[in-house]
């Protein structure tokens, strides 16, 4: 679909995109996503098109080395912001997104928010953003023993399980000396305040366990 000089990617397009650039368990993963998100966003009325499409691409910088990830945050500094700068592990997300931007043709600004926070989260996040989120930490192919629960609780309340999700991951993080993202923080302690009342500052998890580190 042409919008100016930009090409909207299509669902096929993107699909052969994440073939060629990662590694057959990583696509495996991305379809696993995909098919979950398209189950998410038609349980929410979140876009079934859009979540298919950012779960196709939300890993396509995921194999790429520090030094190509760290090119694509310098050769779009406006866009990347302060990605370097944020923990190594989670810069996947926003090179996936510039990429989309500036080489797929993805204009869609929900779509470009989802996969740049697909593993980090953020405060005030869409509907979109959460289908992603789960999607990608409760994919089929998750082993972990919360993953089944997550995707059951998914499809009954996004916030809630986001909450859950956060608060898994962050605990996880923790537990194992990984860094954890100043977003994951903002985005637990803000759901957790809209949710349950109370002030949001300072609002960490304390006993739940789980991954979320892709």
């Amino acid at each position: 679909m042409n919008r100016g000089d930009l090409i909207l990617i299509s669902v096929d397009e993107a699909k052969r995109l994440a073939k060629k650039n990662l590694s057959p368990k990583r696509y495996e993963h991305t379809c696993n996503v995909r098919k979950l998100a398209v189950k998410l966003a038609k349980a929410h009325g979140a876009g079934e098109k859009k979540a298919g499409l950012a779960a196709l691409l939300h890993d396509i910088a995921k194999e790429l080395p520090r030094d190509r990830l760290l090119q694509i945050f310098t050769e779009n500094a406006i866009i990347a912001g302060n990605a370097a700068q944020r923990p190594a592990p989670v810069w996947h997300g926003a090179a996936a997104a510039i990429l989309a931007q500036t080489q797929y043709g993805v204009d869609d600004g929900e779509i470009l928010s989802a996969i740049r926070c697909h593993t980090t989260g953020k405060p005030h996040m869409s509907k979109l953003d959460k289908v992603l989120y789960l999607a990608d930490m409760a994919s089929y192919e998750r082993t972990y023993p919360e993953a089944a629960a997550l995707r059951e609780h998914a499809l009954k309340d996004l916030d809630k399980t986001m909450v859950e999700a956060l608060g898994m991951s962050i605990s996880w993080l923790k537990e194992t000396g990984k860094p954890v993202d100043e977003l994951s923080l903002q985005a637990y302690a803000q759901l957790r305040a809209e949710l349950y009342g109370g002030n949001a500052s300072g609002t960490t998890p304390s006993s739940e366990a789980g991954p979320k580190a892709d």
